[in-house]
């Protein structure tokens, strides 16, 4: 069993639509804890209807956003190891929210959603490290860079 992950800085939704296909994904974890964007189509409610639209699911786990208190002392610090400490304190906590999401990527192909590109600085690649130690579930990081290197997936259309 694997579980993906995908940020969607720099990407518009066409083309996080289109890797999220080629990639098999059916669906879609939210794991912000405020699921709004500035970006057009990433918050909530436009998410998951446009994901629906493609023949996606959409589940939104805020148990597994990164709390408010945690990106706060990082914006004023900018220390990624305290972020990092912090983020795994609370993280630790969640072990029904990892249950949960493990029985979700059990039954279907699913994204953990955030919104940098890279996982190596977001709080994603630790929920799915906790995966597959605690669950030995595979990871795989779709790299957004896909999308700006030419034509990924089938066309939409193709998704329903």
């Amino acid at each position: 069993m694997t579980i993906c992950t995908i940020g969607y800085e720099g990407l518009d939704i066409q083309a996080f639509l289109s890797l999220l296909i080629k990639h098999g994904v059916r669906t879609v974890v939210d794991i912000r804890e405020l699921p709004l964007s500035r970006k057009p189509g990433f918050s909530k409610r436009g998410l998951s209807d446009i994901l629906a639209d493609s023949g996606l699911d959409y589940v939104h786990m805020v148990q597994l956003g990164c709390p408010k208190e945690v990106r706060d002392r990082y914006k004023k610090n900018g220390s990624w190891k305290q972020y990092t400490k912090g983020f795994l304190q609370y993280l630790d906590e969640q072990g029904d929210a990892l249950e949960e999401l493990a029985a979700a990527a059990a039954e279907s192909r699913c994204a953990l959603l955030c919104f940098e590109a890279d996982y190596t600085r977001c709080h994603r690649s630790f929920v799915a490290d906790a995966l597959h130690e605690r669950f030995d579930i595979d990871v795989q990081h779709i790299d957004v860079a896909e999308a700006k290197k030419g034509k990924p997936g089938r066309p939409l259309a193709a998704a329903a």
